[in-house]
């Protein structure tokens, strides 16, 4: 088995152009499972294959919780975005950060503003061993960079269409 490497610093580099340019892309499909409810019994799955699990709600909203659920999927996303951000950052300085961690904490709540719903994420980074200053400096500049980060503070662009029979995912 090949040795896994970090990627490379050059994913740094600033990109010029007029539109996003695709370096990656993925689909996930949830279907309804059990309940016929994707977040209460859906079962979730990834174009590759990879991403292959049962969605559950957790016993806060009246689930199981016997199951992973959107929430985590999305704070365990977020987390390692910002970990692999912080640690090609920390490459480019220079700055050796071994033992970091990144916390991710999503909450599913109510929205003040319409009554409905909204997540929050909270994030919590340790940098053991490093000067308070630099990984003050760290964090900032990761926070600028993460595309999570980003999406957070900024929106995402967020198309949603319905699909043709002809162009509905299938279900194994």
């Amino acid at each position: 088995m090949e040795p896994l490497n970090p990627p490379p610093v050059t994913l740094l580099d600033k990109y010029q152009g007029q539109d996003v340019q695709s370096l990656y892309s993925t689909t996930v499909t949830v279907t309804g499972g059990d309940a016929g409810h994707g977040r209460a019994s859906g079962v979730v799955r990834s174009d590759d294959g990879n991403l292959d699990l049962n969605l559950r709600m957790p016993q806060a909203l009246g689930g199981t919780g016997d199951g992973t659920n959107p929430e985590q999927l999305f704070a365990a996303g977020y987390a390692a975005c910002f970990h692999g951000a912080l640690t090609l950052l920390a490459a480019r300085a220079g700055v050796a950060v071994e033992g970091t961690s990144v916390a991710v904490t999503v909450e599913f709540g109510r929205d003040p503003m319409d009554g409905l719903f909204v997540l929050t994420a909270h994030t919590r980074v340790q940098i053991p061993g490093v000067d308070r200053v630099v990984a003050e400096e760290l964090v900032r500049n990761t926070e600028r960079f993460c595309p999570y980060t980003k999406m957070a503070r900024k929106g995402i662009v967020n198309i949603v269409a319905l699909a043709t029979n002809d162009d509905a995912p299938s279900t194994p």
